[in-house]
């Protein structure tokens, strides 16, 4: 499904990530977990096409995708849940999720922009933008509400009045909108209560279940361990430890995440 071969990335002439070689199976779970700085939030940017890598040091079904640009990549079917959530504050729970709403086929951001607008001064129901898209596909507004109940009872709440747990969810079910064969989660448990972290977490077995395979860039370790197949350890751009978390020791984690013996 993917998988970054030698995976090289730069910010100028800064050097972030060195040779790091993964692999995501269809309907997997993966964790990258590491310590500030390890290269985590790099490695998705570069998958992403935020960062340009060579072509072939990433490859998604098998085609070499690390020279497209971020809506190239999108539209093939990967979205990212990025740290911070980043919704349009100006807009409701519903708006800010329709702009997740796309064609792979190659409905753009300033096209979703467009009917939005159209639709907020007296345009088509929002429900003609909410269905299945390119032909096909699990998640549209009704099936985020089922998944978040909260944000249908906050549908249109401006993202501004939300709960930092809240503006995550509908942050994940922005990326869903547009029926991802993979779905990169950034740090989505970052300054969340406990609380809200379980709720979100439980979702991600649902969005497993449409086939979707599921990146989860994660700090906390316990978490990580409890969600994913299998889990990537990075220190200083470069992976230290792969394998299956029964498989893994906490020694081996402290000297993957650490770099010395626990």
């Amino acid at each position: 499904m993917l998988e970054t071969r030698g995976l090289t990335a730069f910010y100028g002439d800064f050097q972030a990530l060195f040779g790091v070689d993964i692999t995501l199976a269809r309907g997997e779970t993966v964790a990258i977990i590491g310590a500030n700085g390890a290269g985590k939030t790099t490695l998705m940017r570069a998958i992403t096409g935020v960062l340009r890598s060579a072509r072939d040091q990433i490859l998604h079904a098998g085609t070499g995708i690390g020279h497209l640009p971020a809506d190239t990549i999108m539209k093939r079917g990967i979205a990212m849940v990025p740290e911070g959530r980043r919704l349009f504050p100006s807009l409701t729970v519903e708006e800010n999720l329709l702009i997740g709403a796309q064609h792979k086929g190659g409905r753009d951001l300033g096209d979703r922009i467009d009917s939005l607008f159209a639709r907020l001064t007296g345009g088509p129901d929002p429900a003609a933008m909410a269905g299945d898209h390119d032909g096909s596909g699990h998640w549209s507004l009704e099936t985020v509400y089922d998944l978040f109940p909260i944000l249908r009872e906050r549908r249109r709440s401006p993202g501004t009045a939300l709960s930092g747990g809240q503006q995550q969810m509908v942050a994940i079910g922005r990326a869903l909108m547009s029926n991802p064969d993979i779905l990169l989660c950034d740090e989505i448990s970052l300054g969340l209560a406990p609380v809200v972290i379980r709720d979100i977490y439980a979702a991600l077995p649902r969005i497993r279940e449409t086939g979707a395979s599921v990146i989860i860039v994660e700090q906390d370790i316990g978490q990580a361990l409890a969600v994913a197949d299998r889990v990537y350890c990075m220190m200083e751009g470069r992976v230290t430890l792969e394998g299956r978390p029964d498989t893994i020791s906490r020694d081996d984690i402290h000297a993957a995440y650490f770099g010395a013996a626990a």
